[in-house]
């Protein structure tokens, strides 16, 4: 023959394997857990969304800040979809009802569900580099801070049209566990 022993050639003829793979790959400090993210989402960003939409709702439509505020809102709508494409492995067929409230809750119950389809072990973890592709987190963590950055504009709209917002928005923030008696203490 030409010398090669039959060891070489099986070495030859095994794929080498990758450098690094996805599990494996240490989770990136900046992005937060699915879990995180679907608890903001379903809890606390549609709350707030829920409030803002009642002092809106308040607000006859012939008032001169009730077509911003509407612009505002559907914005934000645009923005909670964004989560969702970004959390979807492809696009929707489903058109969002053009209601305004109902928009609100089809736009945040479909993030929810995209946000829950994702692996949490494998979510926030840096792609191998030899596969140079980018990571879907920092885009979809990306998109959930900019829709708590377009409630935070909403709030300060409302604001005009209702000053004790704040209020209600920060209401059940913090909760005693032995609240102060009724009753005077001297």
């Amino acid at each position: 023959m030409n010398g090669i022993v039959a060891t070489e050639v099986l070495d030859r003829a095994a794929p080498k394997p990758l450098l690094e793979t996805w599990g494996k790959n240490e989770r990136m400090r900046h992005i937060p857990p699915v879990e995180w993210m679907v608890q903001k989402m379903d809890a606390d960003i549609r709350r707030r969304i829920g409030l803002l939409y009642s002092s809106f709702s308040a607000l006859p439509q012939t008032d001169s800040r009730w077509a911003a505020i509407e612009t505002q809102f559907r914005a934000l709508c645009r923005g909670i979809d964004r989560v969702t494409e970004g959390a979807r492995h492809g696009r929707g067929a489903n058109q969002p009802p053009a209601d305004l409230s109902a928009r609100i809750d089809w736009s945040i119950n479909a993030a929810v569900a995209s946000l829950n389809s994702l692996d949490p072990t494998l979510f926030g973890r840096r792609y191998p580099f030899q596969t140079f592709e980018r990571s879907k987190a920092e885009p979809l963590y990306g998109a959930l801070l900019a829709v708590i950055d377009r409630l935070h504009r909403l709030n300060v709209s409302i604001r005009s049209i209702d000053p004790s917002i704040d209020e209600r928005l920060l209401a059940g923030l913090v909760r005693l566990e032995t609240p102060l008696p009724e009753s005077a203490m001297a």
